[in-house]
């Protein structure tokens, strides 16, 4: 198999260090806007090579893997199903654009492209996929930070929100799923998979809390539906590399990523 991986910051580089030790695959091309980080992690790897486009390397490429930002996974993923390539996107908010969004299913429905996105750092999506084949009443998504995890977010400088300054837990954000996507781009992705998994984003509602004393990032799945109902709790540790990012993310993109290319879906 062959591996074009498009961010090569903290999430990017660990998945392409855990395809370099896997036999299945062959090669994996680099991409990123800041170039000597794809030239520094390539130096790292026995199967990198560094790469200027996406689209030249579509022609010789068996998986794309968006690890960027939104924009870039808007870009990328829909390029890369126009030409039937599989794609594993991990800025998962882009698709909360509605249109843009079902035209994207659409064409890879089109073009047979696989589309494969991580549960990322939150339990609970498999309870929520079966859930769906039934009615749904209410979904919700408690969210706790610290205000490092939570630093240099526009939304909040814009509000001025200063994370520095609370000594108590606080919410900070209270709304839909659709608005906590666009204003927490970085730091909320979770939220965008359980809506897309669940009953969307207009129906799923989030909080976001700030607590001061946080050493963890804290995601609570609240499920009511037909079957029943359901609380998730994960605490996260922050990843060493990108405290806006848990850890778990990283895993789970690594444990998706072995899961497609070993073709065993166990838990599906």
């Amino acid at each position: 198999m062959r591996i074009t991986i498009v961010g090569c910051g903290s999430i990017g580089s660990k998945l392409a260090k855990f395809a370099d030790g896997m036999e299945e695959v062959k090669r994996i091309y680099l991409l990123d806007v800041q170039k000597k980080l794809a030239e520094d992690l390539a130096a790292t790897l026995n199967k990198g090579i560094v790469v200027d486009s996406v689209e030249d390397e579509l022609y010789h490429c068996d998986l794309v893997i968006e690890a960027a930002s939104q924009e870039a996974a808007k870009e990328v993923a829909m390029m890369t199903v126009n030409r039937g390539v599989d794609i594993m996107i991990m800025s998962v908010g882009a698709l909360v654009d509605d249109e843009y969004r079902e035209a994207f299913f659409d064409k890879a429905k089109q073009t047979a492209a696989k589309i494969y996105i991580p549960s990322g750092a939150i339990a609970g999506t498999d309870v929520l996929r079966a859930a769906h084949i039934d009615e749904i009443e209410s979904v919700e998504l408690i969210t706790t930070k610290g205000p490092k995890s939570l630093a240099h977010v526009k939304y909040l400088e814009d509000n001025h929100i200063d994370v520095t300054k609370y000594d108590s837990p606080t919410v900070i954000y209270n709304g839909t799923a659709r608005e906590a996507v666009k204003d927490f781009p970085q730091n909320i992705n979770v939220a965008a998979t359980v809506s897309l998994l669940g009953i969307g984003f207009d129906r799923t509602h989030v909080k976001i809390v700030l607590d001061p004393a946080a050493t963890v990032n804290s995601h609570e799945l609240r499920i009511r539906g037909a079957f029943g109902e359901t609380v998730c709790h994960t605490d996260n540790k922050p990843s060493p590399d990108n405290p806006k990012t848990s850890y778990l993310a990283s895993l789970s993109a690594e444990a998706a990523l072995k899961r497609i290319i070993r073709k065993q879906y166990i838990g599906i």
